[in-house]
């Protein structure tokens, strides 16, 4: 049997908003506003019970070691201590918990379609952005702490850190199939080619097609079930900087606002699935962006039907709440019913519960060898639930970053995390 299971990145103690990411409206809206990283956690967490209590197979991605020992040499600093004295600027960028928003985390092939059957990861290198170009090689290993069986799991290294690769992993990408088990049509969305600008109107285009190119080449796709679609600009500079701002695949249904892609009929064709297109009439994209309407998740529940996993902003924004009765009462649309959940934490700081799991096929067998305690039950929420409110504070602004005993409470919290999840390779410098 082969099921879907969603890898949510756990939030890290140093979650804050320092509105670092252009192009991300409500980052930068909130920047320098007061954030709780307990309470973002714990939000994060009640996504993952309600998930696993709906019956969906829920992992957890780990948050990263903050600062990286090893981006700090890298950069000429053997102490935090010292960037805080002569570097200040950087200390929020160092101190980033972007990884929270895992679906950046990687791009995902899943066995059925891979030329040799093993399921393939590659890291997204994040060029596009300073704070978030500093993750990809923590992110590889603890995607390599969590799929150690390299018989069966392949965790590339990201694409080189240049503009022309510039990669943001599965927000950006898609998989079509009838079912999870069957083999599947990939989707990738990209913003620019390789010698286009980054910036050409308004906000930047983060994904080139060329590193979708690559990626698929390096996971064994078919290139005749490989399909490479140009976000629209209107979109991208309307604030959707990730096209899962506008638009959702699961299985075989393609929910999306209208102008999400440059050419949405040719898209439509090539992809060959249901289509569920809300048009702009119905809601106006601004609306669809601000509440994350189309970064909800949409996952399939064990009686077949699909749900819609969406911020409680949905529900207070007269369009989108609209749109959504409608569509669940409609027998034709898929979305059979709709779960909305408080993450404003995140939402703040622009990310939706789609931007917060990475989506990963995997057979029982690859289950099975999932390390640890990675794959979450109602224990492991519970011993998640209470390692957050011993170590998570319930404030930090953009000043507490500077406070010199953050770094330590990172560290004790995260080498207890290590522990309570039984992954021992997981901070190797700690």
């Amino acid at each position: 049997m082969t099921s879907e299971v969603n890898f949510d990145g756990l939030v890290g103690p140093t979650h804050n908003y320092a509105g670092l990411s252009f192009g991300n409206r409500a980052s930068q809206s909130n920047a320098g506003e007061a954030a709780s990283p307990r309470t973002a956690a714990l939000q994060g967490i009640a996504k993952m019970r309600r998930l696993h209590s709906l019956g969906v197979k829920q992992g957890v991605l780990p948050p990263p070691l903050r600062p990286d020992p090893a981006v700090l040499g890298s950069l000429g600093f053997e102490d935090f201590s010292r960037v805080v004295e002569t570097a200040p600027q950087l200390v929020p960028v160092l101190l980033s918990a972007s990884s929270m928003w895992a679906a950046n985390a990687a791009t995902v092939s899943p066995s059925p379609d891979t030329q040799d059957g093993l399921l393939h990861l590659t890291p997204a290198n994040l060029v596009s952005t300073n704070h978030r170009a500093l993750e990809p090689a923590a992110t590889a290993q603890i995607l390599r702490a969590v799929l150690a069986d390299s018989g069966r799991f392949r965790v590339h290294d990201a694409l080189p850190s240049v503009s022309a690769f510039a990669d943001e992993g599965a927000a950006n990408h898609g998989r079509v199939a009838q079912t999870h088990g069957d083999s599947g049509t990939h989707l990738f969305v990209f913003g620019r080619e390789a010698h286009e600008p980054t910036i050409s109107n308004g906000f930047p285009r983060r994904q080139t097609r060329l590193a979708g190119e690559l990626i698929a080449h390096q996971h064994g796709l078919d290139p005749d079930r490989t399909v490479f679609v140009r976000q629209s600009a209107a979109a991208i500079d309307a604030g959707a900087f990730h096209n899962d701002v506008v638009s959702v695949v699961n299985q075989d249904v393609l929910f999306t606002h209208e102008l999400a892609f440059d050419e949405p009929t040719v898209a439509y064709e090539r992809l060959g699935c249901r289509v569920v297109e809300v048009s702009e009439v119905d809601v106006p994209l601004e609306d669809a962006i601000s509440s994350y309407l189309f970064n909800s998740q949409l996952v399939t529940l064990p009686d077949g039907s699909m749900t819609l996993v969406a911020p409680i902003e949905t529900a207070e924004t007269a369009s989108t709440a609209r749109y959504l009765e409608a569509a669940v009462a409609d027998p034709d649309n898929p979305i059979a019913s709709v779960q909305t959940m408080d993450l404003r934490e995140s939402m703040r700081n622009g990310g939706g519960p789609a931007c917060l799991r990475l989506r990963v096929v995997m057979t029982d067998n690859e289950l099975a060898a999932v390390a640890g305690r990675a794959i979450v039950d109602d224990e492991v929420l519970d011993d998640l639930e209470a390692w957050v409110r011993r170590h998570y504070r319930d404030a930090l602004s953009p000043a507490d970053l500077f406070d010199p005993y953050l770094v330590a409470e990172v560290k004790t919290a995260l080498r207890e995390l290590r522990d309570l999840l039984e992954l021992p390779d997981l901070y190797p410098a700690l």
